[in-house]
C-alpha cells in the first residue's frame, strides 16, 4: 500500500517491516485485525492497519453493508516507542532504541 500524508510518501513495498501484532484472529475471521510497524529508507516509521468489517477497520459497502479496510498512520519516534512497548516488543524496542531502555 502507498499513501501521501503531509507530503511525504509511505509505501509498504519499500518500507521494512520490523514488528506485527494482530488480534489473535484468522485473518477471514470478520473480527481480524493487524497492524504492522514499518521502518522507511529514510528511518521514518509508520503503521500499516488491516483489519475485517467487524473490526475498528469497518468502512460502509453498499447501502447497509460492512467492509473492511487498510490504512498507514505515520508515527514519531516517541510513538513508536510508546506502541512496542504496548505490544510487548521487547526485542524490537531494544534493537531500534537500546538507548532509551534502562534496565530497572
Amino acid at each position: 500500500m502507498r499513501k501521501v500524508i503531509e507530503e511525504k510518501m509511505y509505501n509498504t513495498a519499500t518500507a521494512t517491516a520490523v514488528h506485527q501484532w494482530d488480534n489473535g484472529r484468522y485473518s477471514s475471521d470478520f473480527r481480524y485485525y493487524c497492524e504492522t510497524l514499518y521502518r522507511t529508507p529514510a528511518g521514518s516509521f509508520f503503521l500499516y492497519c488491516e483489519g475485517g468489517p467487524s473490526s475498528c477497520m469497518s468502512v460502509p459497502v453498499g447501502n447497509n453493508g460492512r467492509g473492511g479496510s487498510e490504512d498507514i498512520v505515520p508515527l514519531q519516534e516517541i510513538d513508536t516507542i510508546s506502541w512496542l512497548e504496548q505490544k510487548n516488543a521487547v526485542d524490537t524496542l531494544l534493537k531500534l532504541f537500546p538507548d532509551h531502555v534502562v534496565v530497572a
